[in-house]
């Protein structure tokens, strides 16, 4: 069986495909790539053992060049899932095929991010469990009246409440204020939790490369931002890929009211899954927030080729609390010059 490569950016069988599969999620798509591109200089490459005008099967992957963390081929990077769209031999037959070419194209490894645990079977062994996050989701098909009794009734629904009488506003789009506004509360969020933010770049790359399925969601308390979330649509599912507030403004319940306001836009527009992505399973307080909005709880686990050795895995909650803490009281611009440099190294 043949295995060949092809461009997911221009390959005109790749949009088709994607609709088809049951399984392909926004961070398959040639928008979510384009974004990676666009930002980091990955190479988007896909796999598969279909010749023809139509596709059956595919693993999507980025090439990471980068002279601080090495070459490596991943599916894929800043995604918190990606399930290989492949099965069997398709599946195995791609990913012999990467690993008979892993030494020639110099890769210091492959990873693999599937929604789906251990989608690989015994017989490929060389490939061994990389990294574990718990993975939560809400299932918006009951009514929302079912919806909100589910919430925690003194975590979430006291609070939204508490942030109903607040007169909050809420706004959504992805107009440049919003994105000034996200950008200004992810800063504030990131400091607070000593880790770089991400390049603005980045972001813009994302509006620009989705498009309609990209959305900001803002709250304010007399014109001041106080809660933001950027989600991500594909098909029946919404992406919940980044959420910012400031904790000055945390009492006034602004982040459940958030949640249930994109809550209730979802369910109003068809939407059947809300997927919270993935959390470290060293941060309990965030799994715990997920599960008083009545998610339910999965795990994810990451595969890479060849086996890690402990001291190799690390996320950037491991950076040394020294570090962290010194980046963090860095002036803005040196702080997010600082994300600037290392994003694309991370991966």
């Amino acid at each position: 069986m043949t295995v060949y490569k092809l461009d997911p950016l221009t390959d005109p069988r790749w949009p088709a495909f994607l609709s088809a599969h049951p399984e392909s999620s926004i961070f398959h798509t040639a928008g979510w790539l384009r974004a990676l591109h666009l930002s980091y200089r990955y190479s988007p490459i896909a796999f598969t053992t279909a010749q023809g005008d139509s596709l059956s099967n595919a693993l999507v992957f980025c090439e990471v060049r980068s002279w601080l963390t090495g070459r490596r081929l991943i599916s894929l990077p800043f995604s918190d899932h990606c399930q290989p769209l492949a099965v069997g031999r398709d599946l195995s037959e791609i990913l012999e095929y990467l690993q008979q070419s892993r030494i020639t194209h110099g890769w210091k490894y492959i990873e693999l991010r599937p929604a789906k645990n251990n989608p690989l079977s015994p017989a490929q062994h060389c490939y061994a469990d990389s990294e574990r996050f718990s993975f939560q989701t809400i299932d918006l098909r009951p009514n929302l009246a079912a919806i909100y009794q589910r919430f925690h009734s003194s975590c979430i629904r006291r609070k939204i409440k508490r942030a109903e009488r607040e007169g909050l506003v809420y706004e959504a789009g992805t107009s440049d204020d919003l994105l000034r506004k996200f950008g200004y509360l992810l800063l504030l969020t990131r400091r607070r939790h000593k880790l770089p933010p991400q390049p603005a770049s980045w972001f813009n790359n994302i509006v620009r490369s989705l498009g309609p399925a990209v959305t900001v969601h803002l709250l304010s308390k007399d014109s001041v931002p106080i809660a933001s979330m950027l989600t991500l649509t594909h098909k029946a599912t919404l992406v919940y890929k980044y959420g910012c507030s400031d904790g000055h403004f945390n009492p006034l319940g602004g982040v459940p009211l958030l949640f249930w306001k994109v809550i209730q836009q979802a369910h109003e527009a068809g939407i059947e899954t809300f997927d919270l992505g993935r959390s470290g399973n060293e941060d309990p307080g965030l799994i715990a927030f997920k599960e008083h909005l009545g998610a339910e709880t999965s795990s994810l686990t990451y595969y890479r080729s060849p086996a890690p050795h402990t001291q190799e895995i690390k996320s950037p909650n491991m950076v040394s609390a020294l570090a962290r803490h010194a980046v963090s009281h860095l002036p803005d611009p040196l702080f997010a010059g600082v994300g600037q440099l290392l994003y694309r190294h991370m991966a």
